[in-house]
């Protein structure tokens, strides 16, 4: 049983496990934001009920906490304890060789200010603390320019790879091409 620890990233930021505790935040920061949000999470309808849709998604994150099977963070500012976004480890997987997919969402008025990559560094660090090696997938729409300079800078600093052929990912009945980056997290030697 591997629970999803809450996890201090500086003085600014934690990550604490998600749950439907931050529906209200979540759903006001898709409000703001409803492309980017869309773009994070590209399972929801925007024609059928977002709050629903998401307020599903925190229960099944709830339900499966202690599997290791998955593993959701909600970023929150120390000072105020506000919502900052969404980081998680899940497993829609592109690859056999992959244990996780790595996704993040940061709310509109956060970004620019470097808090995926400092969350993604925490979650890597904890999950480099494992007794066994884990393969962790980011998949990025290749017009997606932000995305994929954070996942090129992610890995550089894990020592990750991005895959020379696209991969074809199912959204809303049509395939669309992703590149495909892989991080190996070997244990600590």
């Amino acid at each position: 049983m591997v629970q999803t620890p809450e996890l201090q990233i500086d003085h600014q930021v934690v990550l604490r496990p998600a749950t439907h505790s931050v529906l209200v935040s979540m759903f006001e920061a898709y409000q703001e934001d409803a492309e980017a949000a869309q773009t994070a999470l590209p399972w929801l309808d925007p024609n059928d009920d977002v709050r629903r849709q998401l307020r599903d998604m925190l229960y099944d994150i709830e339900a499966q906490n202690g599997t290791d099977k998955l593993h959701f963070w909600s970023i929150h500012s120390t000072d105020s304890d506000e919502f900052m976004g969404l980081v998680g480890l899940g497993d829609e997987l592109q690859s056999l060789h992959s244990n996780f997919n790595l996704g993040y969402w940061v709310r509109l008025n956060h970004r620019r200010k470097a808090i995926a990559s400092r969350c993604v560094d925490a979650i890597f660090s904890w999950l480099s603390e494992r007794s066994t090696s884990t393969v962790v997938e980011i998949a990025v729409h290749p017009h997606n320019e932000a995305g994929l300079a954070t996942a090129s800078a992610i890995c550089l600093r894990w020592s990750g790879e991005r895959l020379p052929e696209f991969i074809g990912i199912e959204f809303n009945q049509r395939t669309v091409p992703h590149c495909l980056h892989m991080v190996d997290l070997g244990p600590v030697a």
